[in-house]
């Protein structure tokens, strides 16, 4: 089959994405720089094609806890927001991965805190890769560069949230949600039928009362050994996502004296900046974390031991840098820059940045 190739924004091709992976059902409320997710679903109508359940819910909790319900059914479901409306899905994300249970949450970040600017942030990392809800929780965190991986992560997300029971975030800054690049759709999946859901996910609540042994959906319990024994198989299978799913990019890394470590957009100005750098004979390179969580901590702590320093590029006051130093243990200094509320950093900047910190580039 010919390739599909469209020219669309980062947050048409995740609603294009969902259509065709076979998504039942899309739960979310408009804020600015997303609202193109549902404004495209809508404008496509699967519910008349596929099936797909469309709704803008009355807010971001009520979206979220829609989740929630769509999830425990076995059924593939989504939501997108941006940063504020993020903040209040903490609670429900919290619930959704204490009840192992799938779903892909769309962030397509915008500056902070409070409401903000409607510009382009990176500034929810912390919420992101830390678990922005109360407990012990994780969820996968793909951190997408171009508008072909804003498309292609939608599948990645649910396929990674329903092999290991846990939900699955899309973390894209404005950006990526905003700009306009080619890209090849991918191949449509057929829907699941409700038999296939009931052997792939026999966990699921079938809210049939005639069924022998009907499943209870809850996230409470109230004896604190048995709460424990829950909170070992949720670290349990952390830990298997950290063994399997950490992905990363690296651009230039073999020689170079200095390794920027940036994602999303701003891995895309590093790497002009590294354009520009070697064509002065200067050997810098990167490393760009595709899963925030898990953090490649491996892969920068090995690049630790053959570089000079580190250059952590973000679109706020300092967050990733917290985990590349937690990998680099002190073994080479690791320096930081980044700009906020919506200001973007050009090549240059980042290109005079790292020589104030790494003066010997200059040789």
């Amino acid at each position: 089959m010919k390739e599909e190739v469209k020219l669309m924004k980062g947050n048409e091709a995740i609603a294009h994405a969902a259509v065709r992976y076979g998504c039942d059902g899309y739960f979310g409320y408009p804020i600015t720089p997303q609202s193109e997710v549902l404004e495209t679903l809508e404008a496509l109508m699967p519910w008349e094609t596929t099936g797909m359940v469309v709704l803008q819910a009355e807010s971001e909790v009520a979206s979220i806890n829609m989740v929630y319900g769509g999830a425990s059914t076995g059924k593939a479901v989504m939501t997108s927001s941006s940063s504020p409306g993020i903040s209040l899905m903490q609670e429900g994300m919290s619930y959704i991965a204490a009840g192992e249970l799938p779903a892909l949450v769309v962030n397509v970040m915008r500056g902070g805190p409070g409401l903000g600017t409607i510009q382009p942030s990176q500034s929810d990392y912390f919420q992101a890769t830390k678990g922005g809800g109360h407990g012990d929780y994780h969820y996968i965190v793909l951190a997408p560069s171009t508008v072909q991986e804003m498309a292609d992560f939608v599948a990645l997300g649910f396929d990674l949230a329903f092999k290991y029971r846990t939900p699955a975030m899309l973390l894209a800054d404005g950006i990526v949600g905003q700009m306009m690049e080619k890209v090849v759709l991918p191949e449509p999946r057929p829907r699941r039928t409700a038999e296939e859901i009931a052997r792939q996910c026999p966990w699921a609540v079938t809210g049939n009362p005639s069924d022998r042994k009907p499943n209870v959906l809850t996230t409470l319990e109230l004896e604190s050994d048995k709460m424990e024994v829950n909170n070992r198989r949720l670290q349990a299978t952390y830990r298997q996502i950290e063994q399997n799913e950490v992905r990363y990019q690296e651009y230039f890394t073999d020689d170079a004296e200095v390794v920027f470590v940036a994602f999303g957009s701003i891995a895309r100005i590093c790497l002009k900046a590294i354009e520009d750098a070697r064509g002065q004979g200067i050997k810098v390179g990167l490393l760009r974390p595709i899963t925030l969580w898990p953090f490649p901590t491996e892969e920068i702590s090995r690049l630790a031991n053959r570089v000079k320093g580190m250059m952590v590029v973000e679109l706020n006051a300092g967050q990733m840098i917290e985990d590349v130093k937690l990998a680099v243990e002190g073994r080479v200094p690791v320096y930081h820059y980044g700009r906020m509320g919506g200001v973007i950093p050009n090549p240059q900047e980042v290109f005079d940045a790292t020589l104030s910190h790494f003066p010997f580039l200059k040789k």
